[in-house]
């Protein structure tokens, strides 16, 4: 026999266990992130420098700015980070070379204690390094950068200390 305070009782259950499980989820620590595998990790750094590269070389920021996590994008407007990033525009600094090598990671990936991933290395090209520090918040499945400082350093020979010419 179909008992209407049975059914209501089991749906409140239902529905406070859906609010238990929700809340749960909602109210994960930040530092319970998990760091991504080394292939998403080494995919990840190579997207925002390649995009970052892209609003260099063509001095038009807004696709990369689109890309920036919200308080990035808060933070920065497209044109400023035009002003921001004007040397590397201004010098033709092209760090695409970096997308034909791995990254080196100068620490190990880690997630902070705000849930935000760190990634720090460099990219061993010619005739100079790139050198990146970048800082990314989940959002949507993805990592968005919160902040980036990439420097474009020449390659010294160790054993002569002359730079490197060679591309």
């Amino acid at each position: 026999m179909f008992s209407p305070v049975t059914s209501l009782s089991a749906s409140v259950r239902a529905l406070a266990l859906t609010l238990i499980v929700a809340f749960a989820v909602l109210t994960t620590p930040a530092a319970a992130q998990r760091v991504p595998a080394d292939d998403v990790i080494e995919i990840t750094i190579k997207r925002h420098l390649a995009s970052f590269n892209d609003a260099n070389i063509t001095g038009n920021y807004e696709v990369w700015h689109a890309t920036l996590s919200r308080p990035f994008r808060d933070q920065f407007t497209a044109e400023r980070l035009q002003t921001v990033f004007k040397a590397f525009h201004d010098q033709q600094i092209d760090i695409a070379p970096v997308l034909a090598k791995p990254p080196t990671l100068s620490e190990p990936a880690r997630i902070d204690k705000e849930g935000a991933l760190l990634l720090k290395g460099a990219f061993e090209t010619r005739p100079s390094r790139v050198i990146f520090d970048m800082k990314l918040l989940p959002d949507d499945g993805d990592w968005k950068l919160i902040s980036i400082h990439v420097n474009v350093l020449p390659v010294t020979d160790q054993s002569t200390g002359e730079t490197s010419r060679k591309r």
